[in-house]
């Protein structure tokens, strides 16, 4: 069993950063996807792939993991780069 462990990241149409500080585990699909012949729709027979944990930090989620036995990798959060800028700039 595989999981991976990661930020939530900010959506694309979010523009304030509530939950951005939520860890979450997700475990790996064991099989992949197939389309159901009637409807098309697609899906597979692991359950696991519904289950999201969220966790406050990176430690707990890890703790959480080596507790049952899961193999976690976890996703680091890369820095943030803030450009410092003023409205007086676009006069220069």
């Amino acid at each position: 069993m595989e999981a991976r462990i990661y930020k939530r990241p900010k959506t694309a149409m979010q523009s304030g950063k509530a939950l951005t500080d939520q860890w979450v585990l997700d475990f790996v699909p064991a099989e992949a996807k197939k389309p159901d012949p009637l409807m098309g729709w697609a899906g597979s027979g692991d359950t696991r792939q519904q289950v999201q944990l969220k966790f406050p930090t990176c430690e707990a989620a890890q703790a959480y993991a080596a507790k049952y036995g899961i193999a976690a990798r976890v996703h680091s959060v890369p820095p943030k780069k803030l450009k410092i800028q003023a409205y007086a700039d676009n006069f220069r």
